[in-house]
């Protein structure tokens, strides 16, 4: 195990969380409690433990993927996805939280939405655990995909 690897990849994707939280951070006392939600919407609590554990996740994924050799093109492709994957993560929380743009933040967590499928399907064939480790961000991606929808109709 390169452990400098796997310390490299949880730093990218806990730089990218910070981004999202820059972003989010000041917009939550404010802007984002004056919304109307649904019914559904989680407590402000659980987002940051579920998105560290994601996080954490999508770090250890790229390392497995990163640990078969940057010279094999499918590993750079899988990993070129990946990191686009997660600016498109940080982008949902800028034009969300940042920008105050519903509908262009849906925009954006479509796209996410794909990205992180295609990362899955190249992570898959490389190591199956890497694909496994993502399934539970497509779930919750998933997920806030139907609440920003739901967000964005209910506050038109």
């Amino acid at each position: 195990m390169n452990i400098i690897k796997l310390i490299v990849s949880i730093l990218i994707c806990f730089a990218a969380a910070a981004i999202g939280s820059f972003a989010t951070t000041p917009s939550i006392p404010t802007w984002y409690a004056a919304l109307n939600k649904p019914s559904f919407n989680p407590p402000n609590w659980i987002f940051g433990p579920v998105w560290t554990l994601l996080y954490l996740m999508m770090a250890v994924a790229a390392f497995l993927i990163w640990q078969k050799g940057w010279n094999d093109p499918k590993v750079r492709i899988a990993l070129m996805i990946f990191l686009f994957q997660l600016a498109l993560n940080s982008c949902w929380s800028i034009v969300f939280f940042g920008w105050h743009s519903l509908w262009g933040a849906f925009a954006v967590i479509i796209f996410l939405w794909l990205a992180i499928l295609a990362t899955i399907i190249k992570f898959w064939p490389l190591n199956p655990l890497a694909g496994w480790l993502l399934i539970p961000y497509i779930l919750w991606v998933s997920f806030a995909s139907f609440l920003n929808l739901t967000v964005a109709l209910l506050n038109r």
